[in-house]
């Protein structure tokens, strides 16, 4: 990734109080302002149309009324990308209304959350792992489908070098078809992972996935790819996955993934939110996890992202874990004369 774009959304209410919310969009770059105009042309105008009685009144109502433009479009993903950064920013909205962390005012019963790093490359992997080691990290997940060589080598100097305790994950990012991933899982496998992330291209049937997790020497994680509560609960009763990883600025917000919280906690599967974007969305994903309780981490981007970086102050990691802030909602107000030189401003 040669570039690190972000779409911000903003909802004031007629008290002058303001919500953030964050929708995918890490590539292509140009799709930032693509989703910009959509929310502009799409969600503006039934957003101000009238007041709300809760966030996911709205998110209902946005869902059914862009239902159709979504297949006419073509563009079903965009349209639920820009609904879920509006959701995220009417929860963020909401607490702070209530003046109460989102976390908390979402019944979570703690503040902290297990995080790991992720991004690490297929160059020299220990490096960037051993920063972040020192600053508190103790899960990895590295990207793999480079070929088996430097793939076994890269998850084994991982290994050696944190030793049992250190948790990682691997990530093939759909690279690989059935026989290269059980071929590969074998291989991986002496190195204790503890999940294999969408080895396959995410939109294979979940009979094929069931299959694979027969064969399959690693536990399999997918979710970041599906969109809707059936798909989550298919993926879920399916006995394919042992992680389930929605992205809630790609799907749903809160009020969609915390539908498929309670359903994936129920069936002892871990919830790991999916996050690789800017710091609005990422402290909504630890605000989501926290809420929901259980095992399970969030991820953050062992990478440098300055729309993460200059959005949210740096949450410290002590021994893998963030302890998210008692401030009101998200626990965070944008600096925008921060961000000015990377803004392309979209005002409704």
């Amino acid at each position: 990734m040669l570039d690190r774009p972000a779409v911000l959304v903003r909802v004031e209410d007629v008290d002058g109080e303001v919500g953030w919310g964050e929708a995918w969009c890490n590539f292509p770059a140009v799709g930032a302002e693509h989703r910009a105009r959509m929310f502009d042309s799409c969600v503006a105008p039934i957003l101000t149309e009238r007041a709300w009685d809760s966030p996911s009144q709205l998110f209902e109502t946005l869902v059914a009324r862009l239902r159709v433009l979504g297949i006419q479009s073509g563009e079903p993903g965009t349209i639920a990308q820009i609904i879920a950064a509006t959701d995220i920013a009417m929860w963020d909205l909401t607490a702070r209304r209530q003046q109460k962390p989102l976390w908390r005012m979402l019944g979570g019963a703690g503040r902290e959350v297990n995080v790991y790093a992720s991004g690490l490359n297929p160059v020299e992997p220990e490096k960037l792992a051993a920063r972040k080691h020192d600053e508190g990290y103790r899960a990895f997940k590295i990207k793999v489908g480079f070929g088996a060589d430097r793939d076994v080598a890269n998850l084994r100097a991982l290994r050696d070098m944190f030793g049992p305790a250190a948790q990682l994950m691997v990530d093939a990012n759909q690279a690989w078809d059935v026989n290269t991933t059980v071929t590969m899982s074998r291989l991986l496998a002496p190195m204790d992972p503890v999940w294999l992330e969408e080895p396959l291209s995410a939109d294979n049937p979940l009979q094929t996935w069931q299959s694979l997790a027969r064969d399959c020497a690693i536990p399999l994680a997918a979710g970041e790819n599906m969109r809707g509560v059936p798909e989550f609960e298919a993926a879920g009763a399916s006995g394919a996955f042992a992680v389930m990883q929605p992205d809630l600025g790609k799907w749903g917000g809160f009020t969609g993934c915390l539908a498929v919280a309670k359903n994936v906690l129920a069936r002892h599967i871990l919830f790991c939110p999916h996050w690789l974007g800017g710091g609005i969305g990422l402290l909504a994903s630890m605000h989501l996890k926290a809420a929901v309780g259980g095992p399970g981490y969030v991820e953050v981007d062992a990478n440098p992202n300055p729309l993460r970086d200059m959005v949210m102050s740096a949450l410290p990691v002590r021994e893998g874990v963030v302890a998210l802030p008692d401030a009101p909602g998200l626990g965070l107000r944008p600096d925008m004369d921060v961000l000015k030189a990377f803004q392309v401003p979209h005002n409704y």
